[in-house]
Order: structure tokens, then sequence, then C-alpha cells
């Protein structure tokens, strides 16, 4: 199963013989009821993984709502740490490893403040990977309005 869901929409990384599931693809696959999650044989809630994942990244609830809205409208959108982001995000129909991402991906709440270094620093690491950095904002009611950064010559 997991290796159809992979060669149909990219879910996961490909390893040898098995794929892993980033944290925020696992909560968003168990909330849309296409995964369980299991510690020894015991399954574990969607509350609960989203417990134990938050402990880890503070940030996890506005990441799964940015996530979750890109694939809703079918991007493949997968982790980014190598970039200094959150996520890479591939146009719809782009396989990642047959073709490249256009966006790196930050996920804000609208509440909270950017720090200029980080987002200098963002838009740099986009533009030296040729992507553009794309700023995902999280209102209140939890919708998504996105920014696309890019550079200008002047």
């Amino acid at each position: 199963m997991a290796f159809s869901m992979y060669e149909k929409s990219r879910w996961g990384e490909k390893k040898v013989g098995k794929i892993e599931y980033s944290g925020v693809e696992s909560l968003y696959l168990v909330g849309e009821g296409q995964m369980k999650v299991f510690s020894g044989r015991k399954e574990i809630s969607e509350n609960d993984l989203l417990r134990k994942l938050k402990r880890k990244d503070k940030k996890l609830e506005t990441k799964v709502i940015a996530f979750s809205d890109l694939r809703k409208k079918g991007y493949i959108v997968k982790t980014a740490l190598k970039f200094g982001a959150e996520f890479r995000v591939y146009e719809k129909g782009v396989k990642p490893g047959e073709d490249h991402a256009d966006w790196l991906l930050i996920s804000v709440k609208g509440s909270e403040d950017m720090n200029w270094h980080e987002f200098a620093a963002k838009s740099r690491v986009a533009h030296s990977t040729r992507k553009k950095l794309l700023i995902g904002v999280v209102d209140e009611e939890d919708d998504v309005t996105y920014y696309e950064v890019g550079w200008a010559r002047l």
C-alpha cells in the first residue's frame, strides 16, 4: 500500500525496501483516514500523534495547515530541511526526483512577527537554489494566504 501511495501521489520518501514519512505527512494521512500509526501493537490516535510531534516542533500545527492546504490543491509538498526551509513545493503533476520544486515554503501564523534576518536568509537560499520563496500566512480561521517572494533587477 505504501509503495502504491508513493508512486501515485508521492507520499513519503522511498528508501531501500520501505517508505519513510515525515511527521507532517503522517499527521495529515492519519487525519484523512489513509494511514494508521502504531506504537508497538497499540494504535496512536491523531490527537496523541499531534501531541508527540508537537514536543519536537512547536510550529507543527501551522505547518500542517499550510501543508494540508497545498496537498488538497494538488501540489506535492516535501520536507526541505537541507534547504533551510520547511517544505519544497512542486507544481501540480510534477514528480519529485523527475523535476525540481518551484518553491520553498515557510509557514507563519498571521499574529507572529518574522525576523528580517531570517526572512533575508530564507530568500537568499531560495534564490541560490533557483526556487521562489513562498510564505504561507495562516490566519485565525486556519485559512492560508500565500505570498511569493522573488528577486527583481531594477
